[in-house]
């Protein structure tokens, strides 16, 4: 009886993993998905029921691929193995996306912006901000973290601000922070942030040309976009 059951459950996991050379990822649900991850973990196992668990628990494959591995090891049928498989991927995933970046007009590429920014910074239980580099020509140099936590005009120090960007002797920047509340429009702490952090630039005659918001939404909140940038632009040249 053991064996028959071991049998069908290598049947059925190699179903899913045809379905998926055969038609790609769009053919499978988020339930199947998670399946196949789990089983990278733990290969003989059935990770039916553990899917649909990750899935009641974290509401959606996303919250399931953003959750900490101690949150993982709480849901029934999760272990550390299966936990570790996860986190990898989401891991792998990040570190695909900032790659792909790298050396890319960042003008050109505003949709994969939005994509590794949506992917990384999406669903936090707290706020983060990164500084993505860019050299004369726009081209992307790298992403880095600056600061975790709750941010304010007061938690971003511009001298750390502009020694990260001396360091890599970039020659624009483009600012990027997240809401957990998952709201985007910014707030008079996030407009009274980016028109310290333009003045700073100003004076080191670098160009802070966006500052985007991470939220609930599909596409980033874009401060250049909404006319938000040539207003501080304005301002800090009446400053100056």
């Amino acid at each position: 009886m053991r064996e028959l059951s071991e049998k069908k459950g290598r049947g059925h996991r190699q179903r899913l993993r045809d379905k998926f050379l055969k038609r790609g990822i769009d053919s499978l649900n988020d339930d199947e998905v998670l399946e196949l991850l789990l089983t990278l973990g733990t290969p003989r196992k059935d990770c039916k029921n553990a899917a649909r668990s990750l899935l009641e628990e974290f509401k959606s494959l996303s919250g399931v691929l953003d959750a900490a591995p101690d949150e993982l090891v709480q849901v029934k049928g999760i272990g550390q193995l299966n936990s570790f498989a996860i986190h990898f991927i989401q891991s792998v995933a990040r570190r695909y996306l900032v790659q792909r970046l790298e050396n890319k007009d960042y003008l050109r590429s505003s949709k994969e912006v939005a994509e590794y920014l949506n992917h990384s910074m999406r669903n936090l239980p707290r706020e983060i901000f990164k500084v993505i580099l860019l050299d004369a020509g726009f081209a992307i140099i790298t992403t880095k973290t600056l600061f975790k936590g709750t941010l304010s005009a007061n938690t971003i120090y511009p001298r750390e601000f502009i020694k990260l960007i001396l360091d890599y002797n970039a020659a624009a920047v483009v600012v990027a922070h997240n809401h957990p509340s998952g709201r985007v429009e910014p707030s008079e702490a996030d407009l009274k942030l980016t028109r310290n952090l333009f003045l700073a630039c100003c004076v080191m005659n670098i160009q802070l040309l966006d500052h985007l918001i991470i939220g609930s939404s599909a596409m980033p909140y874009s401060f250049a976009d909404h006319g938000l940038m040539a207003e501080i632009k304005n301002d800090c040249r009446t400053l100056l």
